[in-house]
């Protein structure tokens, strides 16, 4: 349909969760008039990228089917100048959460538009009423490696089959958290895990992958700096 001047992989990424500075950022050394072609699996994409496209003042073309993917033709406008503006945006965006006390031993966390209950972190019962904030902390570190290592396979079109990511923490000592002795830490002094991958690729490229997830994980890298983290890679074909 178009000889695109560039080309930019959205993988499964929507609007709203970073394809649209993926794409800026690939405009940004074309001229005006030049053609950038967006490749995407994602099927919201269809109706979010002309409605922007026209709010920013480039020209949709189109799209046609690809392999395994739609791509997307965008002819550059002239204006330019809100792509800084916007990574300068997202550098310094900042996350909030609200937390309110209830009746008994829990909280109730009101984060963007989802809410939900939170219980005492020391509580050793396969049961619960609520999750505490220490399954959080696991749960945090497990979705940003598992959803980041999707995200990253997707960018670089590599097929995955399967991920699941099992972790293990503990804390220094609980009983001085309990109030049951004076002395030691309550810090979570381990975690430790096994991140699972089905994948039809090489053991090099999902190596690959999962070093670099690790790189770019904002959980992993915070709580590494405090706690040893050990998570082996298995590769299952």
């Amino acid at each position: 349909m178009h000889n695109p001047h560039a080309v930019c992989d959205g993988g499964d990424l929507d609007c709203g969760s970073g394809l649209l500075l993926i794409i800026k950022k690939a405009m940004d050394p074309l001229a005006g008039g030049q053609v950038l072609e967006v490749r995407s699996r994602e099927k919201t994409v269809a109706e979010d990228l002309p409605a922007w496209c026209r709010m920013v003042k480039h020209e949709f073309l189109g799209s046609q089917p690809g392999d395994n993917t739609t791509r997307y033709f965008i002819k550059k406008g002239s204006n330019q100048a809100e792509l800084e503006q916007d990574l300068q945006a997202a550098k310094g965006y900042q996350w909030s959460v609200r937390v309110r006390g209830g009746n008994d031993l829990s909280a109730t966390v009101h984060s963007r538009n989802h809410t939900f209950i939170a219980g005492q972190s020391a509580d050793f019962s396969p049961k619960v009423n609520a999750p505490s904030a220490v399954d959080y902390l696991l749960a945090s570190l497990a979705s940003c490696l598992t959803v980041g290592f999707k995200a990253q396979a997707s960018r670089r079109n590599v097929e995955i089959d399967n991920l699941e990511l099992s972790l293990k923490g503990g804390l220094e000592n609980v009983l001085y958290h309990m109030e049951l002795e004076d002395e030691g830490s309550p810090k979570v002094n381990q975690v430790t895990g096994t991140f699972y991958v089905s994948s039809p690729e090489s053991e090099e490229i999902l190596e690959e992958l999962w070093s670099n997830t690790l790189a770019r994980s904002p959980i992993f890298q915070t709580l590494n700096q405090a706690v040893t983290i050990d998570i082996k890679l298995a590769i299952v074909f």
